[in-house]
């Protein structure tokens, strides 16, 4: 896995060994960013369940101005202040280990705090915790109508709900094995 465009291009990523992250993978990634290209730079981008942190890296890479990294798992962790080393990002970046929902609090309770512009998660499959993650995000200061939160979900994940939760789909891009899901705070 390797960082695909900015100013750490080409450098390889570390992922921790063992089935409890998925990254993904380096097509995926560019095509994801190649969507997002013209709004990055300057951008403050969240990434939950961020694994090796390599989705956040990118960003950063590309020129958003900071990056928090949420993980629970302390090898992963590990990884993550590896790779923002290997990749000289670690001034723009911030690493919370912890449960997300107990990150979402803290950094709802910073006097600093005002929205992202790009909220992303890759939670593990089949858990539902992307819907607990919206519906926190629904009346949070961490998101606001211009926010962007992008979901990653294997291609089987029931979205139906989404509209009713008080957020709209703003697009949906299928993969072979899993999709990203666009939202934005609905009206």
């Amino acid at each position: 896995m390797r960082v695909i465009s900015g100013s750490a291009r080409r450098l390889l990523l570390k992922t921790i060994e063992g089935s409890d992250t998925r990254p993904t993978t380096d097509r995926i990634k560019e095509t994801l960013f190649n969507m997002l290209q013209y709004q990055i730079a300057g951008s403050r981008f969240l990434d939950l369940f961020a694994g090796s942190g390599a989705i956040g890296i990118e960003a950063l890479s590309r020129g958003a101005k900071e990056a928090v990294f949420v993980e629970q798992n302390p090898c992963a962790v590990s990884c993550i202040k590896e790779n923002l080393k290997t990749t000289h990002l670690k001034d723009r970046a911030s690493i919370m280990q912890a449960d997300v929902f107990a990150a979402l609090e803290n950094l709802e309770g910073r006097e600093e705090n005002h929205a992202f512009d790009f909220i992303f998660m890759d939670p593990p499959y089949n858990h539902q915790y992307e819907q607990q993650v919206l519906k926190y995000l629904r009346d949070s200061k961490l998101a606001d109508p211009s926010t962007i939160v992008i979901i990653e979900a294997s291609k089987e994940t029931d979205i139906d709900w989404i509209s009713s939760s008080g957020w709209q789909i703003d697009r949906i891009k299928m993969y072979k094995t899993n999709q990203h899901i666009f939202t934005i705070k609905g009206e």
